[in-house]
């Protein structure tokens, strides 16, 4: 019997900000065990740089990264749809499961207002992680 490891779709406007840090820790934290994705609604041409340099601090390397478009079938295919300031750009899905995280845009802030919000995300995916019944590593 072959067991699926649950995914995560994380969505922001511009996926360059936010989903991008929820991703780069999702996949720091729990490796394998977890199939991550990212998308936004209006993807951006690159990763916010801030960002980049807020990951960096924390261990976590998130520059080869590229904003994605969002599609139908990536939402389909994830177990978990976090939202975080997409409104309803995201399809809904009857049955699956959406949260929305109400974060602070990274966008156009310096790295002091980006750092409250990399910790923010951290904590709010440690806690995604225990959801899904994984063990953080």
């Amino acid at each position: 019997m072959t067991t699926h490891a649950p995914s995560a779709l994380f969505v922001c406007v511009h996926n360059a900000g936010r989903s991008q840090m929820a991703a780069g820790f999702l996949r720091a934290l729990a490796g394998d065990a977890v199939e991550v994705r990212s998308a936004g609604s209006m993807p951006g041409d690159q990763i916010n740089p801030i960002a980049v340099e807020a990951m960096a601090e924390v261990g976590i390397d998130i520059t080869a990264e590229q904003p994605k478009f969002l599609t139908t079938e990536a939402v389909r295919d994830s177990d978990v749809v976090i939202t975080m300031g997409c409104g309803d750009a995201c399809p809904v899905f009857p049955g699956k499961r959406y949260e929305d995280w109400e974060l602070d845009d990274p966008a156009g802030q310096g790295i002091e207002a980006v750092r409250p919000i990399r910790d923010e995300i951290r904590s709010r995916v440690l806690t995604l992680i225990r959801q899904l019944g994984v063990t953080p590593m």
